[in-house]
């Protein structure tokens, strides 16, 4: 029988940047593939590449070497039709209200007046939204800023989701009730997602398998399949044994990382 369809293959990437007079190697000879309906995080030491990793998937960096296929076409110069990002800084306009903020992707479509309302209704309502359509970002939290770019994303229905710590400003309660809001859209829709962490908590709540980086340059380490089952408890998952087994050996590929750069 034929496997589970692959959506992103990533074969032997890798990133240099210039720095000055001298060349820095972010990412080294990276491979990995992302299946359909499937949640990827990586996950790996401050500076080892993930976020590059990303947005050379996203055709926003150039990789030096290797090849990213995004449903078998090669990711050159522009991002796939068929893809969302999700930036680890908010990337709400501040001159737009929510209700517009959220309906930007749908008018560059050009959707029709009518279809647009009805799906940014819907989108609001999806992220707890409601009463704050006419809200300007300055007046909201940091967590709803982040449910409008969520939401700006996931409207326009993109088949695969790349999110770049998109969380990772967040305190810890408003970071665990976003988490129940992603996990409820991604089990309702299943997009394809690759998600950037540095929290391996986050990692393992979210998804189905967790890449491992090494420190600069990124190579892959370990990658892992998160055995917790579905749907998960944000909340309670955490105190189940299950959880802190697989917390621990992930842990003890990744923190080989820490000890070796204290060392």
């Amino acid at each position: 029988m034929a496997g589970p369809r692959v959506r992103i293959a990533i074969r032997d990437l890798s990133k240099t940047f210039a720095q000055g007079s001298r060349e820095v190697a972010a990412v080294d000879r990276v491979s990995f593939d992302v299946c359909d309906k499937e949640f990827v995080a990586v996950v790996g030491p401050s500076g080892c590449g993930k976020s590059t990793i990303l947005n050379m998937i996203g055709a926003l960096v150039a990789p030096s070497g290797g090849q990213i296929l995004v449903d078998g076409q090669p990711v050159a110069g522009r991002p796939a039709p068929q893809v969302g990002y999700v930036f680890q800084k908010d990337t709400v306009f501040p001159w737009r209200t929510v209700e517009r903020n959220i309906a930007l992707g749908l008018e560059y479509r050009g959707i029709p007046p009518a279809e647009r309302e009805r799906r940014v209704r819907e989108a609001i309502t999806l992220a707890g939204l409601q009463g704050f359509e006419d809200a300007f970002p300055a007046t909201l939290s940091g967590g709803m800023r982040q449910r409008v770019a969520l939401m700006r994303s996931l409207i326009v229905d993109p088949e695969i989701l790349l999110m770049d710590e998109p969380f990772g400003a967040l305190d810890t309660h408003t970071k665990l009730t976003l988490h129940a809001e992603l996990l409820g859209l991604w089990e309702a829709k299943h997009q394809t997602v690759v998600f950037v962490t540095h929290d391996l908590s986050e990692a393992i709540t979210l998804a189905d398998r967790v890449v491992v980086l090494t420190r600069r340059p990124g190579k892959v380490k370990l990658i892992y399949e998160v055995r917790l089952r579905r749907p998960r408890d944000v909340i309670t998952l955490r105190e189940t044994g299950e959880y802190l087994r697989e917390y621990g050996e992930i842990w003890h590929a990744l923190g080989e990382e820490f000890a070796e750069r204290t060392a």
